[in-house]
């Protein structure tokens, strides 16, 4: 076969993601500013929805109406801090500590679980307690699994064409990383780590015989995690027929329904929630989305997808541009992430898929969730930086 036909045969993905140059990236002055402006205004349409969904709720679980308010606040210019550090780092210095901050995430994950440790709040153990901060090592968990993934794969290079070493390796330690959060439990992020590994792969170029081998065992596995899981049996029972469980099983997503659905194509105005007035539970965490299809109606949720999907645009120019190809798998990565956990919220919220435990990225109350996302910008920021 001829240079050109192999190249030719190769998936397309593939090679636009394949190193155009071996060469240390010139650093730009400043990052992608489309996603800088983009993320400014997820984040600031979070910051009234968060005050506008958390006033009631805060004030009669508190005593305090603004407690929820001010700490995601706090979690923000927190964010910005992360997301500011992590856009002065060059591609080359995440790619020499993608193992060394793996080791650390793992041995976190394995803290939270031991009693003492890890903190435990409605049931899940998820989180490790610093002084007045509460740290949930799954969030940072999604965007050190990205890192690992973009350097092994590039360290393999035509390894990755065999099952053995091109996807064993990788769906052990993922699925190490995916276990350890079941454990928690955290289904939801779990899942979020398994579909990431799925996608890189794919980008790299892994072939699809090889991706659909362990999909039989990893859907096995999924299955006895439902059925093990009284709880979880009951979100999917609810998910399957929420009308059938309306006060139980099925509540939350009734309440979504008839939030999102009475904001009709214009919205009921800003404030003029109805259900997030004790109806709807997790109105400024994981429901958040349903409160803005009520208020700003059709209009204004379509104009939020329209936001992510900019993002996903601007993250994937920045996979497609960057010089090194550790540097076009972690864009990759970071974009697939952050964008399919938005997807995954919002199709919870509108019935597609079962209850999980997600938060909207940027725009949800959730201080572990913005340091998480804050810092997957920051990150593909500097790789735009050296982007041109």
């Amino acid at each position: 076969m001829s240079a050109r036909a192999a190249t030719a045969a190769r998936p397309l993905l593939t090679r636009r993601l394949a190193p155009r140059a071996r060469v240390i990236p010139v650093v730009a002055r400043s990052g992608d500013r489309w996603i800088v402006a983009t993320v400014a205004a997820l984040v600031s349409l979070g910051v009234v929805m968060v005050f506008n969904t958390s006033y009631f709720f805060a004030g009669q679980r508190f005593g305090d109406p603004l407690f929820v308010f001010r700490k995601h606040l706090a979690s923000i210019v927190l964010g910005l801090a992360c997301c500011f550090t992590a856009s002065r780092v060059r591609s080359s210095t995440y790619e020499r500590l993608a193992y060394p901050a793996l080791a650390v995430v793992t041995v976190l994950l394995l803290a939270v679980l031991v009693p003492g440790v890890g903190l435990v709040r409605g049931g899940a153990r998820r989180w490790i307690g610093f002084g007045a901060l509460n740290l949930q090592p799954s969030e940072m968990a999604k965007v050190v699994a990205v890192l690992y993934l973009a350097k092994s794969m590039v360290r393999k290079g035509p390894q990755l064409e065999t099952f053995s070493l091109g996807v064993l390796p990788h769906l052990i330690v993922v699925g190490l990383l995916a276990g350890l959060v079941v454990v928690e439990p955290d289904f939801g992020t779990a899942a979020l780590l398994g579909v990431t590994l799925f996608a890189m792969l794919f980008a790299g170029g892994v072939r699809w015989r090889d991706l659909a081998m362990p999909l039989v065992p990893v859907l096995l596995l999924a299955i006895y995690a439902v059925h093990s899981s009284p709880y979880r049996l009951r979100r999917v029972m609810g998910f399957m027929d929420p009308w059938e469980h309306p006060r139980d099983a099925g509540f939350q997503l009734v309440q979504s329904f008839l939030a999102f659905g009475s904001g009709g194509l214009f919205g009921a105005g800003l404030g003029e929630s109805k259900q997030k007035m004790f109806f709807l539970p997790e109105a400024h965490t994981d429901f958040i989305f349903a409160v803005i299809g009520e208020e700003l109606g059709l209009i204004g949720a379509l104009m939020l997808v329209g936001l992510f999907a900019l993002l996903v645009v601007r993250g994937l120019r920045v996979a497609l541009n960057h010089p090194t190809l550790f540097g076009r798998l972690a864009a990759f990565g970071i974009t697939s992430v952050n964008e399919m956990q938005a997807g995954i919220n919002m199709a919870v919220v509108l019935g597609l898929l079962p209850t999980k435990g997600l938060a909207l990225p940027f725009v949800s109350y959730g201080g572990s969730a913005m340091l998480g996302a804050m810092t997957a910008v920051g990150v593909l920021l500097a790789l735009s930086r050296e982007s041109g």
